[in-house]
């Protein structure tokens, strides 16, 4: 499943996205707020504070959880970015003006990526 292009504009668009894992027994945790970009047609999220984040744990062990951004709600299924291409770039100019030692956070070499499918 692939996003369509009005929810890649939304949640590309969006400032933040709040994310949620799914636990072992189907119910979803509570929802984190993140900063998302768009990079080509997919939608990226990053942890600010490495893959030994919490949020960013249990997103990758479960799979599969929920997003809201721009007004869109979709169950989702979390996947590592293999490639960092455009992601980096994307970040900075959404967020740059935060400062370079925030969005340094989540850009640089081996930052914790995961891609958001549909399901």
């Amino acid at each position: 499943m692939t996003w369509n292009d009005d929810e890649l504009r939304r949640i590309g668009g969006a400032e933040e996205l709040q994310v949620s894992s799914v636990r072992a027994d189907g119910s979803l945790r509570p929802y984190v707020t993140i900063w998302v970009v768009r990079a080509g047609d997919d939608i990226f999220v990053r942890s600010a504070y490495g893959s030994d984040n919490g949020w960013f744990r249990r997103a990758k062990a479960a799979g599969a959880g929920r997003i809201r951004a721009g007004g869109v709600e979709r169950d989702v299924v979390f996947e590592e970015a293999a490639t960092q291409d455009g992601i980096d770039q994307a970040y900075h100019d959404k967020y740059d003006r935060y400062g370079p030692a925030i969005v340094g956070s989540v850009t640089g070499p081996d930052p914790a990526t995961l891609r958001l499918r549909p399901r």
